[in-house]
């Protein structure tokens, strides 16, 4: 990955942010979104996702890491408990449901991780998918496999933006969209 230094601007309620333009492949370059610090965004993101919570939502589940302080502010808006799906078995995880995904950040298979404590929020009941970004959805579809092995129903999937082509994640409750952008997109842009 290489910093470019461009950058697109964005919104989240009132709130811009200029994103650095990374290029993760050859004529690809994707604008990196990183919430973790930004309170203001994360703030701003939860009241957004929480007016648009799907009906029926029992529990919120949420992959670690950059997600998870907009877990945190989306279950204090909503009044819904939320579970970390965790990236990493940790020592202290019995009885955890776990699945395994290719991990666009690294290109390298991934586990994740339900554990057994957090079971009880999960099981039989509606749950609401939630993430920072959704790009290829290599995370959603293991967070789906989780929660078919909960035996729970998610009632919707939420992120603050849907990467890739405008319309590209229908069924997706997002507050906006990222483009992909090749080369000749940023060829003339100023620098940042």
């Amino acid at each position: 990955m290489s910093y470019l230094g461009h950058v697109y601007r964005v919104q989240v309620g009132d709130l811009v942010r200029e994103l650095p333009l990374f290029r993760v492949a050859p004529d690809v370059i994707i604008a990196i979104f990183n919430m973790l610090g930004d309170t203001e965004v994360v703030e701003a993101a939860a009241e957004l996702l929480a007016s648009r919570m799907p009906t029926g939502a029992e529990t919120l589940i949420v992959p670690e890491v950059k997600a998870v302080p907009l877990g945190h502010a989306l279950s204090v808006k909503s009044g819904l408990p939320y579970v970390v799906v965790r990236k990493f078995r940790k020592p202290y995880m019995e009885n955890c449901l776990e699945t395994q995904v290719v991990s666009i950040t690294t290109g390298a298979p991934q586990n994740l991780y339900l554990d057994g404590k957090d079971r009880a929020l999960v099981q039989g009941r509606n749950v609401v998918l939630v993430d920072d970004v959704i790009s290829t959805g290599s995370t959603l579809k293991g967070l789906r496999q989780l929660i078919d092995q909960a035996q729970a129903r998610i009632v919707g999937e939420m992120a603050v933006f849907t990467e890739g082509p405008e319309g590209a994640w229908p069924g997706i409750i997002a507050l906006g969209n990222l483009p992909v952008f090749k080369d000749e997109d940023v060829t003339n842009w100023g620098t940042a």
